[in-house]
């Protein structure tokens, strides 16, 4: 009977492994799901629902990974087809939409504009396959493409809200598309926020600062999430320039020191 039941929960544990294994993947699925429909309503002109569907869909993105990770459900399949997803999330879906939204007027001009998001995006995803696994997870190299997705998201959400998307020249939407294709394929760092310690343990007025801030994006969720992408988009040059100062006032202490001697 022992022996019996032995092999009866052998079997359930197996049962439950490969049952477990498809839900990252349906997360997946999710995703591309959310990122297909924002094709559907942007060639509709519902440009504030396909936004926001883009955003769900980052949501999606960085779920599956949490829980193939938690499940220890991790695959090299996994891997690829997250990637294939997040090209029509978050390549495709938001080039398609910003063209359709605000670039259509400048014909060849913009959709070259949105190719290049989309191509940019591509590589980036083809670089971070390559490299994964091959370095510290506190960082990305180069503007993860959910982010630059989301940039483009929110921007419309903002805009569309604001009433101010006929106000603004189609030309000036073209400097975030070639900006954030360059930050795509570029080699600054940018937090991954993979850190356990994270969140683990939080100081009493962290707390209740994060606490505030959910109170405002609950109010103001249109431009707490614009703000949030442009505060994370510019983190990268940000924090590249305050290495290199810091780089640079370490050369010029320790000249300093070289000279000093000299100068007695």
């Amino acid at each position: 009977m022992k022996r019996q039941r032995k092999e009866r929960t052998s079997k359930d544990r197996r049962r439950f492994h490969k049952g477990i294994y498809i839900l990252p993947n349906l997360i997946t699925s999710l995703n591309m799901f959310f990122g297909f429909f924002a094709i559907i309503l942007s060639m509709e002109g519902n440009f504030t629902m396909a936004a926001t569907l883009i955003i769900i869909a980052g949501f999606c993105d960085g779920l599956d990974g949490k829980i193939a990770r938690a499940t220890r459900t991790t695959s090299k399949f996994g891997v690829e087809y997250d990637s294939l997803a997040d090209l029509v999330s978050f390549g495709v879906a938001p080039a398609l939409m910003f063209y359709l939204w605000i670039l259509t007027p400048l014909g060849r001009l913009g959709w070259l504009a949105c190719f290049l998001f989309a191509a940019c995006g591509a590589l980036r995803l083809a670089r971070f396959n390559t490299q994964s696994g091959t370095g510290g997870n506190d960082f990305f190299s180069g503007l993860p493409i959910p982010a630059a997705a989301g940039m483009l998201a929110t921007t419309i959400i903002i805009f569309q809200r604001l009433g101010l998307t006929h106000s603004v020249p189609p030309v000036f939407f073209l400097v975030p598309l070639y900006g954030l294709s360059f930050l795509m394929v570029s080699t600054l760092r940018y937090h991954s926020f993979k850190k356990p310690e994270l969140f683990r343990r939080m100081n009493f007025n962290v707390l209740v600062g994060v606490i505030l801030v959910f109170i405002f994006v609950a109010a103001e969720h249109e431009i707490a999430l614009f703000l949030a992408a442009c505060i994370y988009v510019t983190s990268g040059p940000l924090l590249a320039l305050r290495h290199r100062k810091s780089s640079g006032a370490g050369d010029k202490s320790v000249g300093e020191e070289e000279e000093d001697p000299r100068a007695v």
